[in-house]
């Protein structure tokens, strides 16, 4: 399966919801800590190598992407400036951004586009805070401040559209209805920061959580003293968990140890594939919607690799 190089280190990838051979890239240069950012959209040939079809230059690092649910061609950044910026592929580079909102007060790290509603989209900071944007408001709808600490990941449930989860650097994770003055669940998942949360999409009540503490967790909000799963295997802090939008109990991660690990959450030997083509910190993985076991994932090593469950991400 191809690969893709480039010039910045890479963040964060996300296959489109419409192309089942489309994808979006976020990168940084200098690892994302000074500098300027780049989004790429690709397109996977059988044929040949990857096209780029489109690439927006930002002025910080990007650190995440994620499609528009409603608009095959709209995608939002989140930026290290705080700001998050919408794109539309059908118009002229010249033209975008066609919108860019700058209300968080330090850099943005995720963004996520609800699949329900089809119109709102969740940023969440390293300014302790979540926002709340729908597509036709230069200002957010609500911003919610409950956490201590950076909010690393702010995930939407997928049957659910007023509820999301957030992760965050003060070791809790934390469910949200957006019709509720506050959080109605703290979930204290980790002893240590928690980067990165996702919802099975079968389970509207199974969340999982990965954190520095190099492991993986499974939650059933509707009992939630003690978890489903605890999934170790990784060297390092787990950056990003994904759930399979085809198997119930199937989910990805990549760590700063440089791989990207499949699980299956509900066998005993849960650890069902691990691949080591990246040679520096794995940092963005995702699952196609569109193609069953079609994987993507970057790091900081400047590349993006896609390819099959069960084939080498390297081959050719």
């Amino acid at each position: 399966m191809p690969m893709f190089k480039t010039p910045f280190n890479g963040y964060s990838v996300k296959f489109s919801p419409f192309y089942e051979q489309r994808l979006a890239v976020a990168t940084s240069q200098n690892f994302g800590i000074l500098g300027n950012g780049r989004i790429h959209v690709i397109d996977l040939s059988p044929a040949g190598p990857i096209a780029e079809i489109a690439a927006y230059d930002t002025a910080d690092g990007v650190y995440d992407v994620s499609w528009s649910e409603s608009h095959d061609s709209l995608l939002i950044a989140a930026v290290a400036d705080g700001s998050v910026k919408l794109y539309d592929l059908s118009l002229p580079p010249t033209s975008n951004p066609v919108r860019s909102l700058a209300e968080h007060t330090r850099e943005t790290h995720s963004v996520d586009y609800n699949a329900v509603r089809r119109d709102s989209f969740l940023s969440s900071s390293w300014d302790d805070t979540i926002k709340l944007w729908t597509i036709d408001r230069p200002t957010s709808v609500r911003t919610f401040k409950e956490h201590a600490y950076c909010v690393y990941s702010a995930a939407w449930n997928p049957r659910h559209a007023d509820v999301f989860a957030s992760a965050s650097g003060d070791c809790t994770a934390r469910i949200w209805d957006v019709r509720e003055p506050g959080s109605t669940m703290i979930l204290p998942a980790h002893e240590f920061e928690i980067l990165s949360c996702d919802w099975s999409k079968y389970d509207d009540a199974v969340i999982a959580t990965s954190s520095v503490d190099k492991s993986i967790k499974v939650w059933d909000v509707r009992n939630y003293r003690i978890p489903v799963a605890v999934l170790n295997g990784h060297g390092y802090a787990v950056r990003k968990v994904k759930f399979s939008p085809h198997r119930a109990s199937l989910i990805a991660s990549c760590s700063y140890d440089m791989t990207v690990c499949l699980w299956d959450y509900m066998v005993e030997d849960s650890l069902i594939g691990r691949y080591d083509h990246h040679t520096e910190f794995a940092v963005g993985v995702d699952m196609s919607v569109l193609v069953e076991g079609l994987l993507a994932s970057t790091g900081w090593d400047e590349l993006v690799y896609v390819w099959q469950h069960g084939t080498d991400p390297r081959a050719p």
